[in-house]
């Protein structure tokens, strides 16, 4: 099976010893986004809408840029440090995948890096 790692500058750089997104078998295996700005590197302001929004749009661009789009995605993971954010997630997520939408899971988790209230990772097709 080929092996290909996927980079773009559009999408905040990778902040440890993994890749933004790694292309095999078919698919394309994007590592969790978070809802950092790809220009300065520091978290937008705002709430979970706003993160949540920004964290699709950085998801937006590794997909691209490993050869796939929002409407090839087969499975996303959301974390979020608090399920009560969940229906305003859910809302900006929805635009996102109005159609169609992918299979999904939602955890809470203690803590995302950087501050971060949201972090969602996806498997798309190739």
């Amino acid at each position: 099976m080929s092996r290909r790692t996927v980079r773009t500058e559009s999408a905040p750089a990778a902040i440890g010893p993994y890749s933004q997104a790694v292309r095999a078998g078919g698919y394309l295996f994007c590592s969790g986004q978070i809802p950092l700005d790809p220009a300065t590197g520091k978290l937008v302001a705002g709430g979970i809408a706003e993160q949540t929004e920004r964290v699709l749009r950085n998801l937006e661009q590794v997909l691209a840029a490993g050869g796939a789009t929002l409407r090839s995605v087969v499975k996303t993971t959301v974390y979020l440090t608090d399920l009560s954010d969940f229906p305003e997630m859910n809302a900006v997520y929805g635009t996102f995948f109005p159609a169609d939408p992918p299979a999904r899971a939602t955890v809470e988790v203690s803590k995302l890096p950087a501050g971060a209230r949201v972090e969602i990772e996806a498997v798309a097709g190739v």
